[in-house]
């Protein structure tokens, strides 16, 4: 992918970042900022890398770092488009670019008990969320427009496309494992 300046800057400081942090916590207070900066300008996305389907959802990788600390992709979402109950495995944050995105928390699973909702919340452009087995990361997303495209940023502890999660079956908690892969492979 031919990268603008402005995403090669932050992923050399996100990079750098990780050097320095010792804990989550820490990434997450001195990562969100940069993420920040990032969804804030949109001159540097290649139009392909934010084109949503005609349904559901595409998640193009943009960067894996090469040791595999973290990635970089972006998620474009149809209007109305909707993820299965899933986990992620590693720490994440979410910044919406573009639209709004709506987050329905879950309590973690327990085998043969129905997922327990735990909150939900809206992401409109410039917020950012956070997920990890630590704080949380059992729950669904989607486009909160039913009327356009939405596109977020995400960065995770990680490649994403290739980390073996759980989608869960909201009734009896089963979780089945799968990999979610990208639409650039």
């Amino acid at each position: 992918m031919d990268r603008a300046p402005r995403l090669d800057a932050f992923i050399e400081r996100f990079g750098l970042l990780l050097g320095e942090a010792r804990n989550e916590a820490a990434i997450f207070r001195d990562g969100a900022p940069l993420l920040a900066e990032l969804v804030r300008n949109d001159d540097w996305l290649p139009a392909r890398f934010g084109r949503s389907p005609q349904q559901g959802y595409a998640q193009y990788l943009l960067h894996c770092d090469p040791r595999q600390r973290f990635c970089v992709v972006s998620f474009a979402w149809a209007p109305g488009a909707r993820t299965p109950i899933h986990d992620h495995t590693v720490w994440g944050m979410v910044a919406v670019k573009r639209g709004a995105e709506n987050c329905y928390e879950y309590d973690l699973p327990r085998p043969g008990a129905a997922l327990r909702p735990k909150g939900q919340h809206l992401l409109p452009v410039g917020s950012i969320d956070r997920v990890s087995p630590t704080i949380g990361d059992v729950h669904v997303v989607e486009n909160a427009l039913a009327d356009r495209p939405s596109l977020s940023i995400h960065v995770y502890g990680g490649d994403i496309g290739r980390i073996a999660r759980h989608v869960f079956d909201p009734q009896t908690g089963e979780a089945k494992p799968f990999v979610s892969g990208y639409s650039n492979a």
